[in-house]
């Protein structure tokens, strides 16, 4: 595996033709023409002036009002990969009147994520933070400063270190049964595979965050299945869009793509189902004589009540952190499982080797489990690849730069958006070899890995800002993967498709799912015993 300099323009893949989003046009009072027209002329002297100033990358040419938004479709990463193609990896761009610098290589990574990552961990402020997740009180979208610093190091010290995680093993081996239990129950049936993946997910997050699982089908239920997947289906897109007005400010009233009314219509649901989870456990905790935190809200609930934070914790904050535990913990490991499952079926001598090496390891009499994932490298290599193809957040979360800094030669000024394209890493020619195939085998005998070390696979991240929670995200889906593939043969639904003729398109938002849910047969292959509960 080579790697190139930041700076080098390279052309080995086709361009992928950035599409063109459609512009509204408004029939406006003169009033607001002559403030329309003050604007432009204001923003294009500052950018003239900012242009001079500064030694920037190279783009596209902005539009008035608009900037570089015209540029940019359905898929953001995929247009900036086709731009880049251009104007080379490291581009400058206006999104309205927001500067935006996008790197697309392992080395400019490496350099905003590593090398100046003080300098960029900010996070610019978007509606979706303020109206979804408690005014940027969750650990997510808070602005870079004690607050945050206290947040990362709960999440490291409390809820994500490795004595608690282990503490929890059992839940998500009993979690895991019955989701084996219930694809069982459902053999030689068609299934939409990623409602099975995210009732397995929440399940094992809502026993570990909230104690216990609240999204049963019972009577006392407070909310059905079916309502909180979708609220997290639309907590993910609506953070990861680009809301116009977030980057025209003076157009922001106006929510022209309804983005704001959501998200003020999510946050409200969220709101009103963290605060009964919150009131059971307060009152839990009452009637205890000799109260012991049994979960991760219990934590929170405890470092509320701590005089010795540097910051205190007000109840917005811990259901900002206990919806980030939820949402995230939920959503890396459904996606990458489901994307995991499709190529295999895209691949069928993958798979193959994928098998043997479990029955190899394992035998046929007993299930996958944690303590066995260091014995199967092939498994962990096919998840790794996985990532490296269809990375959760294929931007990442979004960055602002805090105060000046220089990257290759190239000026980044404070208040730019940074978006690192991960998506667009991971098929660089320059880093990998035939980069559009699914190929697990380049993963064996390296040492490349989702940790935050290897800027090659930035599955969760990097950095200060990387994802907390990868430690358990990387067990929940090695675990999930290694069983489904252990205990099902495994079939299209759809006898007129061929494996190779899968649908692979996507759906952007903070995460990338699969915009056709993947439907499956699944055949069991080991003793039926082993599917009883």
């Amino acid at each position: 595996m080579t790697h190139s300099p930041a700076n080098t323009h390279h052309n080995h893949n086709p361009p992928i033709p950035a599409k063109m989003a459609p512009i509204q046009l408004l029939e406006l009072p003169s009033w607001i023409t002559l403030l329309t027209t003050f604007a432009i002329l204001l923003l294009f002297s500052h950018r003239l002036r900012r242009r001079s100033k500064y030694n920037l990358p190279p783009g596209p040419k902005p539009w008035p009002i608009i900037g570089n938004l015209n540029l940019i479709g359905s898929l953001p990463h995929q247009s900036l990969h086709g731009l880049t193609q251009k104007y080379g990896p490291m581009m400058y761009l206006w999104f309205g009147s927001k500067p935006v610098i996008v790197g697309s290589t392992v080395e400019l990574a490496r350099a905003f994520l590593k090398t100046n990552d003080a300098a960029l961990a900010g996070r610019p402020k978007f509606s979706a933070g303020k109206y979804t997740t408690y005014n940027y009180s969750d650990i997510t979208w808070s602005q870079y400063g004690p607050y945050w610093r206290q947040a990362r190091r709960m999440c490291l010290l409390e809820l994500f270190s490795a004595k608690r995680l282990e503490s929890y093993e059992y839940i998500r081996k009993q979690e895991l049964h019955a989701f084996l239990h219930e694809l069982f129950n459902s053999k030689n049936k068609t299934i939409v595979l990623k409602d099975h993946l995210t009732t397995l997910s929440l399940n094992v997050i809502s026993r570990m965050t909230l104690g216990k699982k609240y999204l049963e089908e019972t009577e006392n239920a407070i909310i059905s299945p079916e309502e909180f997947k979708k609220m997290l289906d639309e907590l993910f897109l609506l953070n990861g869009i680009l809301n116009i007005g977030d980057f025209i400010p003076w157009i922001h009233f106006l929510d022209l793509q309804g983005y704001v009314k959501r998200m003020k219509a999510l946050g409200k649901k969220f709101d009103w189902f963290m605060e009964h989870v919150l009131e059971e456990h307060i009152e839990k905790r009452k009637n205890a004589k000799d109260y012991v935190a049994k979960d991760m809200v219990d934590v929170l609930l405890q470092l509320a009540e701590d005089p010795n934070l540097e910051v205190k914790l007000e109840r917005p904050g811990v259901k900002g952190f206990t919806q980030d535990l939820i949402a995230g913990g939920t959503e890396s490991s459904t996606v990458t499982v489901e994307w995991a499952m499709s190529e295999l079926m895209k691949n069928p001598e993958i798979f193959k080797k994928a098998t043997e090496e479990l029955d190899r390891v394992i035998g046929k009499d007993r299930w996958v489990e944690e303590n066995d994932f260091v014995n199967l490298p092939y498994l962990y290599a096919i998840a790794k690849e996985t990532m490296r193809l269809h990375p959760v957040a294929p931007l990442l979360v979004p960055r602002e730069a805090r105060e000046d800094c220089n990257v290759d030669g190239y000026d980044i000024p404070k208040g730019t958006l940074i978006f690192v394209n991960s998506w667009g890493i991971g098929r660089d020619s320059n880093s990998w070899d035939n980069p559009y195939e699914f190929n697990p085998e380049r993963f064996i005998g390296n040492d490349i890995d989702v940790k935050g070390h290897d800027y090659e696979l930035l599955a969760f991240g990097a950095g200060r800002r990387m994802c907390p929670g990868y430690p358990l995200g990387i067990k929940v889906i090695q675990l999930s993967l290694a069983n489904l593939l252990h205990g099902f043969n495994w079939r299209l639904s759809d006898n007129n498709v061929k494996n190779e003729d899968l649908n692979m398109e996507e759906i952007f938002g903070l995460s990338t799912p699969k915009k056709i849910p993947l439907e499956v047969v699944a055949e069991p292959r080991l003793a039926d015993h082993l599917y009883s509960l």
